[in-house]
């Protein structure tokens, strides 16, 4: 636990910086800056009127913005905010209080003829019940400010979109592919020891600005987690799937595609669903050949349309090209990988999300470990996710570690290959699928 990556990108939180960079100052800007738009927002829904001496009851959508979408959003950020400066509070508080009675118990120490005696009991008690006093009342306080944060958890929960949902939730029962991309997209829970059952939404901006890694290794370092490493990577590979499918869900039809390489085909089980449904419009890559096949083709693809855009000719693109927004999930590196195909997954994992190539490692870093510091850039470019709950993530405020746990499909639930299936069904009804 207690690493130091950073926590999912902010309005005005620092864009993700590798080793937990802390935010910059200044107030918080909530305004989309894509969303620039002369139309009136849709108003925000009714708050009713508190009851005297009670805090105003949560409503769904009741933060700044111009669509649902967007008030939620902000509203899922305000909470987190709001739960890092609580603990930061109450964990200040007692940190005050024991410093205090220490100063006063070695005040009573520090004179050997009070050390002993009616007078130094007295005033030892009393310096523990100053501090029993500040911590309770801290705790007041804490419990005051976890509750109101649970009732709204319990308001926004439901009210979320697919893209912010958990995978049990209701709307994806009555899941439709989008017409637009939403703001952001869920990749997990975060949470604090202070209270491990009031769940936060790990939401992250789309389009993706950095590429995620799944870690698969360490099976020993996570809490309660599996001690069996190839347990740890299959669940690795099934959060990869999960993620891949959310965001085929959340893209308009034909908008987002994605591509696997597994070199020795080890997750098989895992891209299952995916190749199943048709979501994926080549098979997993195996082999030395099929990583370098793949990576040629995405490496070409960044280089023209970088070109393109550059010298303003976007319209000159050769036809064969997909300017669909990709994602490259990577299993078992570096497992076929030459020094060639390194240099042109580092190239990706830096030039590519600005194009609309996305790349997503599941992998053990010590897998790679033969390449010494060579790729420390790659690694801290990602944004490491754990397949298990683990306490990694660091919010920009205060720098808490945060425990994150990755957003599955619940054991035997068939939402997955539903979704999909109406994916790879809106993607067969537009007519330039294939192109």
């Amino acid at each position: 636990g207690g690493g130091t990556d950073p926590a999912p990108a902010h309005p005005q939180a620092p864009p993700q910086q590798p080793q937990g960079a802390p935010a910059t100052g200044g107030p918080v800007n909530y305004q989309h800056p894509g969303r620039r738009t002369a139309a009136p927002p849709t108003p925000p829904p009714a708050v009713p009127p508190a009851e005297p001496g009670r805090p105003a009851r949560p409503v769904a959508g009741d933060a700044s913005g111009w669509t649902m979408d967007e008030r939620l959003y902000n509203q899922v950020w305000g909470m987190f905010e709001d739960l890092a400066r609580t603990a930061a509070a109450y964990r200040s508080a007692v940190d005050f209080a024991e410093s205090r009675m220490e100063r006063e118990l070695d005040r009573v120490l520090s004179d050997p003829r009070a050390r002993v005696g009616p007078a130094a009991d007295a005033a030892r008690a009393e310096a523990r019940a100053r501090h029993t006093d500040l911590v309770e009342q801290a705790r007041a306080a804490l419990d005051r400010d976890l509750a109101q944060l649970t009732a709204e958890a319990e308001v926004v929960e439901p009210a979320l979109p697919p893209a912010y949902a958990r995978w049990d939730s209701p709307v994806w029962q009555a899941y439709q592919v989008p017409m637009e991309i939403p703001m952001a997209l869920r990749l997990g829970d975060l949470h604090l020891p202070e209270r491990t059952d009031l769940r936060i939404p790990m939401l992250v901006r789309l389009p993706l600005e950095r590429g995620l890694w799944i870690d698969a290794g360490r099976p020993g370092s996570f809490d309660g987690g599996p001690a069996d490493a190839g347990e740890l990577r299959a669940l690795a590979a099934d959060t990869a799937v999960a993620i891949a499918a959310r965001l085929l869900a959340v893209y308009p039809a034909g908008e987002f595609s994605v591509r696997v390489i597994d070199p020795a085909g080890s997750a098989a089980g895992s891209f299952a669903p995916l190749v199943g449904s048709g979501a994926l419009r080549e098979p997993p890559a195996a082999g030395a050949q099929g990583v370098s096949s793949v990576l040629a083709a995405l490496t070409r693809r960044v280089d023209l349309v970088q070109m393109a855009v550059r010298s303003g000719a976007t319209d000159a693109l050769p036809p064969d090209l997909d300017t669909a927004e990709q994602l490259l999930i990577v299993h078992d590196f570096p497992h076929g990988f030459d020094d060639r195909a390194v240099t042109q997954l580092r190239y990706l994992a830096d030039e590519g999300p600005s194009v609309g190539v996305h790349l997503m490692m599941v992998a053990d870093r010590e897998d790679a470990r033969a390449y010494g510091p060579v790729l420390d850039p790659l690694w801290r470019s990602l944004l490491r996710l754990t397949p298990v709950a683990d306490d990694h993530l660091a919010d920009p405020w205060v720098g808490h570690a945060w425990t994150y746990e990755p957003s599955m499909v619940p054991r035997g639930s068939q939402v997955l290959p539903q979704v999909l299936q109406a994916v790879v069904k809106a993607m067969r009804d537009r007519p330039s699928y294939g192109h």
